[in-house]
């Protein structure tokens, strides 16, 4: 199993890339975030990697870190999840925002995603519960759980961005009701 590349960047054509190791040119396919934070051509690299074995092709999926590999490797144990879907979610969407999009079950965040339909998004919220974002409410939202979905719905609903409603939600204090919370927050969103 291939797990590590580390050579120089030969070309980039998203979302592949070829990697010069020893002499051997390998074929990497990358997520949109990872190519983004590529080095130039001819310059080293270094990529996690997911080797993927089938009757008709031998595959490899690159990643800048470790974190951005182990998600992709929960995705694509879900039915339904192929690498390109897997690959399209890491691209569409940070992993923050996906473990958030899992902590508040929005299905609406996922959807937004090209190639992730109603269904696929409420299956990979059901499978990824408990297995990524449980940790994530310590980065930011203090309201608890089903208000802080809540506020954030209402914040979409009312046309404010993904990143608005969360910045905004951070400013909600703990035990905060879905009604204070909305008013905290659009206070927080009228001073930006």
């Amino acid at each position: 199993m291939i797990g590590r590349l580390s050579g120089i960047l030969l070309e980039k054509n998203p979302p592949q890339l070829l990697v010069d190791v020893g002499g051997v040119g390998y074929e990497v396919d990358v997520s949109m975030s990872t190519f983004y934070n590529l080095p130039g051509v001819g310059e080293k690299v270094v990529l996690f990697t997911h080797q993927a074995i089938r009757e008709d092709a031998h595959l490899l999926y690159g990643f800048g870190n470790a974190e951005e590999r182990a998600v992709f490797r929960q995705l694509i144990k879900i039915t339904g999840v192929g690498a390109r879907t897997a690959l399209s979610i890491l691209s569409g969407m940070s992993i923050a925002d996906l473990a958030q999009a899992v902590t508040l079950q929005e299905a609406g965040r996922l959807v937004k995603v090209p190639g992730i339909g109603k269904k696929t998004a409420e299956r990979l919220l059901l499978e990824l519960k408990g297995k990524l974002g449980a940790d994530i409410g310590a980065g930011g939202a203090h309201a608890a759980p089903d208000s802080q979905s809540d506020i954030l719905n209402a914040l979409l609903a009312l046309g404010y961005s993904d990143k608005e409603a969360l910045l905004a939600l951070k400013t909600v204090p703990a035990g905060a009701s879905v009604s204070d919370g909305i008013k905290q927050a659009l206070k927080a969103l009228s001073k930006g």
